[in-house]
């Protein structure tokens, strides 16, 4: 119980900070300090979990470099991977056979068992077309849980979590297919992740398929994965 003229915790602190050299002043009474072990149930010396929290810090810094040196070196595998699949639709000769070469080649990149490719001319489209309808709703890539509607099912086959992102003209802007990537992971695809790379390979796939001769020779095209 604290009395009149005892100190409180926090002057206790206060005091110490103020009076950096006071342990040095009296050693002998540092060296006697116990305090609780964090992972059992005994007392060991100031200096001892001192340094068993320099451990755990070094431990802690260790892990977050080895996953920063992870993840750059997986998107530095990524990053090369699609330089060398843009470069494996410019040099296709025949223009019809892009679809197929976007499919096979993401589906590879990324280990991806789900790639579907659906395109149509934006001058034919059916008002009545409900996949169509639905993807004019998308204003960015939808990344979470399969979607449900019927007329999805063929593009999603049994993916537990995917990526549909949209493809558009890049002179005009008009909607004219979309990308669909699924996993049979629950958490590959989830709404809070970003959305910046799906964009690009959407753009990049929106390029590449301008070189088809017209629009309707892709019309309500799939590329199996």
């Amino acid at each position: 119980m604290d009395t009149p003229n005892s100190l409180s915790a926090v002057e206790v602190a206060q005091f110490l900070k103020a009076n950096p050299d006071f342990f040095d002043a009296h050693a002998d009474i540092f060296a006697k300090l116990m305090v609780p072990h964090p992972h059992q149930s005994r007392a060991i010396s100031l200096g001892e979990r001192q340094i068993m929290l320099l451990r755990e810090r070094g431990k802690k810094t260790e892990r977050q470099l080895a996953t920063l040196v992870a993840n750059a070196r997986g998107n530095e595998k990524i990053s090369r991977q699609l330089h060398q699949w843009n470069c494996q639709m410019l040099a296709e000769s025949d223009p019809g056979a892009l679809p197929e070469l976007i499919c096979s080649s993401l589906e590879r990149i990324f280990e991806m068992p789900v790639v579907r490719l659906h395109c149509w001319n934006p001058d034919e489209v059916l008002a009545d077309d409900l996949l169509v309808s639905w993807a004019y709703t998308l204003i960015d890539p939808y990344c979470g849980t399969r979607r449900e509607q019927e007329f999805l099912a063929n593009l999603q086959q049994d993916a537990q979590s995917v990526a549909i992102v949209p493809l558009k003209s890049p002179e005009s802007n008009t909607l004219f297919g979309l990308l669909v990537l699924g996993s049979p992971e629950a958490s590959r695809f989830t709404v809070d992740m970003g959305t910046d790379f799906l964009e690009g390979i959407g753009e990049l796939c929106s390029a590449a398929l301008q070189r088809l001769h017209k629009p309707s020779s892709v019309n309500q095209s799939e590329c199996p994965a």
